[in-house]
């Protein structure tokens, strides 16, 4: 498979920013959400969330952060709507409290599987359907977004 690597992923958080603006997660700031695109692991997964604990906080003197990684060998084939399910699944385990830690699939509040993803997908699609229809009234043309 090659040796493991990581670069930026600015596709990613692109569709990140969009998730987080039209689901309304208020508690997530995106530019502390980092997403990076890995090639060769050996991981079935096909993205992974990363928290930065208090103590390294503390020690680096930064206030929290993510990285959103998705495995471009799982996440890269998937087709748009996919691809925002994934992403989702991975923002719905940052906390309320944005501390730097995340949420397991059955902590509490609702648990992260696929009913809750597939409910935000829908939400994030009306949303999309939404704002187009308002840029569209505006004559600013229909933006092209994962549907």
């Amino acid at each position: 498979m090659g040796r493991f690597r990581h670069e930026p992923a600015p596709d990613v958080a692109r569709l990140m920013a969009d998730l987080v603006d039209l689901l309304g997660f208020e508690h997530i700031d995106p530019a502390r959400v980092h997403c990076r695109r890995s090639h060769g692991s050996t991981a079935d997964a096909y993205a992974r969330i990363w928290e930065l604990p208090s103590m390294w906080q503390e020690v680096l003197g930064v206030r929290p952060q993510y990285v959103i990684e998705v495995l471009a060998e799982h996440y890269d084939p998937l087709d748009a709507e996919e691809q925002a399910k994934t992403v989702i699944h991975e923002l719905l385990h940052i906390p309320r409290t944005f501390s730097g830690a995340v949420r397991g699939h059955r902590g509490q509040g609702e648990r992260i599987d696929g009913r809750t993803v597939n409910r935000y997908y829908r939400r994030y699609r009306s949303a999309v359907q939404a704002r187009d229809e308002v840029r569209q009234a505006d004559g600013q043309g229909q933006l092209q977004l994962p549907l």
